[in-house]
């Protein structure tokens, strides 16, 4: 059996979430606490108690869900003796990669929340809000062919792309407003469903670009060691190892797409992955999981329960 732990991205977050294992282990009341120092700000508090408007606010959902990725990974090591050693590899989708390289070792918990703290809030000031938008595309019909050809419709109005190809009925487009707007048009033309969503910037297309250069200073300055499971990278959807190709594919991710179908073929086929552990907050990416490689096990940890159950089934 080889097992890879995916990490959620942002649309995962709730309040309350982690909050079964902050009261049931220690060591996820440390990963809690140490977020909460490196920050400066009782976000643990945040994240058990809302309100919903500031948990979902980019800058704090995405060190959050970090969190609650961290504090499963640590009390399945201390509690269940489950270590990152039992990982063939690690993959996150989008905000997800850092949690799976802070959770692989290669950058440490208290660097990773204020590098997420620091990514949301210049994604946030890359894009004024109101003038991007997002859109899933879904059903059976809807691929990436057909998201490019939508994407391509609204990029006679502005910048419309491919953002996250999530699974083969699931697709999402990025932009500025009035592009995304055509697309969707163009997509219900094609025969899919075009869902607009509710998110504060346009992520993962190139009006992110003032976000990336951001990060990428930010990338420099950061340490980022050998990551100890290799990282299936979200912009190659292949793994990655050195630390300096690591820091550029981060840069790249801002405004790259989440290739997630093509790295969870990748991880299913080529990399023998037959166990997906999903670590952190909601079921989304095991949903997906099922969906891309049917043949493999996917599993959420989220609970106490969860996390027993996976430990006594290695």
């Amino acid at each position: 059996m080889s097992i890879a732990f995916i990490f959620p991205g942002q649309g995962s977050q709730a309040v309350g979430m982690g909050a079964e294992l902050v009261d049931a282990f220690g060591a996820a009341r440390e990963v809690f606490q140490e977020i909460d120092e490196a920050l400066g700000q009782s976000l643990s508090k945040l994240m058990r108690e809302g309100p919903e408007g500031a948990l979902t606010l980019t800058e704090n959902a995405q060190p959050a869900l970090m969190a609650v990725s961290l504090a499963v990974m640590r009390t399945l090591e201390r509690e269940f003796g489950v270590g990152i050693d039992k990982a063939a590899f690690v993959a996150g989708h989008s905000l997800g990669e850092y949690s799976a390289l802070a959770a692989a070792g290669a950058i440490s918990i208290a660097d990773t929340a204020r590098l997420l703290k620091l990514r949301g809030q210049a994604m946030q000031r890359a894009v004024p809000v109101g003038e991007g938008a997002m859109a899933s595309l879904i059903g059976p019909k809807t691929d990436v062919a057909l998201a490019e050809e939508a994407a391509a419709a609204g990029a006679e109005l502005g910048v419309c792309v491919v953002a996250n190809d999530n699974n083969q009925g699931n697709v999402v487009i990025s932009g500025a407003k009035a592009a995304v707007d055509r697309a969707i048009e163009k997509a219900k033309e094609l025969g899919a469903r075009a869902i607009p969503l509710n998110v504060s910037a346009p992520f993962h297309c190139p009006l992110m670009q003032p976000a990336a250069d951001e990060m990428a200073q930010a990338l420099a300055a950061a340490t980022i060691a050998a990551p100890r499971a290799p990282l299936v990278a979200n912009v190659t959807a292949r793994p990655v190892h050195d630390p300096e190709e690591i820091r550029r594919l981060l840069v790249e991710q801002v405004t790259g797409r989440v290739r997630w179908r093509e790295s969870m073929l990748w991880l299913a086929g080529e990399g023998g992955v037959t166990r997906f552990a999903e670590a952190g907050a909601g079921k989304v990416l095991s949903g997906m999981a099922k969906r891309i490689a049917p043949d493999a096990e996917a599993v959420p940890l989220n609970t106490p329960a969860d996390l027993e159950a996976f430990a006594q089934s290695l």
